[in-house]
């Protein structure tokens, strides 16, 4: 700034809303699928799951989620959503895999982002 100037810089970030953002990948086969919510609770994440599962391999026995610790990315959250016979039968198809407490899991939601970015796609 300059002796007189009124206006003000400033470089803070101003946040205007937010959202959640549920990526799945399966890099091998070069597949993602990504949904952004205007929330992000247990309810959002057990309908993500519903999604995976009926409509993304609908004819797999078993699928294999490796995913962050987050506490409403647990099988108790199909529970809060769906009735028990039905969150039963989704949970006996996952196997969930926690990435250490410290491991960099959002890097693989963030070059999957960032591949979407790339001219091309």
């Amino acid at each position: 700034m300059r002796p007189g100037d009124t206006q003000k810089t400033d470089s803070e970030y101003a946040r205007k809303g937010a959202c959640s953002i549920f990526v799945f990948t399966e890099p091998l086969a070069g597949w993602r699928h990504v949904t952004a919510r205007k929330q992000r609770q247990a309810t959002d994440w057990a309908e993500e799951i519903r999604y995976l599962l009926d409509e993304c391999y609908p004819g797999y026995e078993k699928v294999i989620l490796v995913m962050d610790n987050l506490n409403i990315h647990a099988e108790a959250s199909l529970y809060k959503r769906y009735k028990p016979e039905e969150a039963r039968h989704l949970a006996k198809r996952l196997e969930i895999h926690h990435t250490p407490v410290h491991g960099s899991w959002l890097d693989i939601a963030e070059i999957e982002l960032n591949a979407m970015q790339k001219p091309g796609l």
